[in-house]
């Protein structure tokens, strides 16, 4: 019987193994064993004039800094503000408990100055917005009864346990799926989630264009249904069904393309 002629023998004298997967040098061309395929490890004569080489044992995926999270990404996500590296899941400051998150308070409350100036001026116009609201307790009870249908078809992350989901109807972006007949999406997100994560899931879901990590173009945000008022990308969604004018499990959101500077969606009404 012949003798089968599979794999190559190490270049290097001193090993000469026989590897059925060998490597070949990019420097000098020699085939290589996996002990002495780097550079260093056959004594590469092409080395020193190879400056753009890559060390094949270089890391080719970024760790989260979060404690005890797993997770790793092809690309670096870095925290703009505390600049340690993380997963998707813990990008955001509120996520990863960021000791940065402080110093934006100060603008935060310039932001919140500023809705509640444009609310003032809402309500003296006497605005159609305002002029539609419903009371509280019949917004409340319209949620409920909204609530046992979204259940059945709402979608998200099955991993959620029952008893920390939000269920909400969310309107889509004009010109985002409204032209294939799909004005709004079903979803259900953990109650212990940011709004900006919340954002992110619903793209992910419906297919639309997220660019909230470039910084010349549109952002996706949530859009409170009454108010029209930008929800917080870092406030977690349990700390809105508190307040004057609170969300409601089984209420409604709008989710639109807006400028960084957006804080109202003026035409929210529009969408509803």
């Amino acid at each position: 019987m012949a003798e089968l002629d599979i794999g190559k023998h190490c270049s290097v004298k001193s090993c000469k193994q026989l590897d059925f997967l060998p490597f070949q040098c990019n420097g000098c061309s020699g085939i290589f064993c996996l002990d002495h395929r780097s550079f260093d490890a056959h004594c590469c004569s092409q080395a020193n004039i190879t400056h753009d080489h890559k060390d094949l044992d270089a890391p080719t995926s970024y760790g989260c800094s979060f404690p005890e999270c797993p997770d790793k990404e092809l690309i670096p996500v870095s925290c703009q503000h505390c600049r340690n590296n993380y997963c998707l899941s813990h990008r955001h400051q509120q996520d990863h408990d960021c000791t940065k998150l402080e110093e934006t308070a100060p603008r935060m409350a310039k932001t919140a100055e500023l809705v509640e100036k444009i609310q003032e001026t809402y309500k003296a116009k006497g605005s159609a917005a305002t002029k539609r609201k419903i009371g509280a307790k019949s917004q409340k009870t319209a949620a409920k009864v909204a609530l046992m249908k979204l259940k059945m078809n709402a979608l998200g992350d099955k991993a959620i346990p029952q008893t920390e989901r939000l269920y909400f109807r969310v309107v889509l972006p004009r010109g985002q799926g409204q032209d294939q007949g799909l004005k709004s999406q079903a979803v259900f997100f953990s109650s212990l989630w940011s709004v900006g994560r919340a954002v992110d899931k619903v793209a992910s879901i419906a297919k639309l264009r997220n660019d909230n990590n470039v910084a010349t173009a549109k952002k996706l945000r949530l859009f409170h249904p009454e108010t029209g008022d930008v929800l917080p990308m870092e406030s977690r969604l349990s700390t809105l069904l508190e307040g004057e004018t609170p969300l409601y499990n089984g209420g409604c959101l709008v989710l639109e393309y807006v400028d960084n500077s957006c804080t109202v969606l003026e035409n929210v009404d529009e969408y509803l």
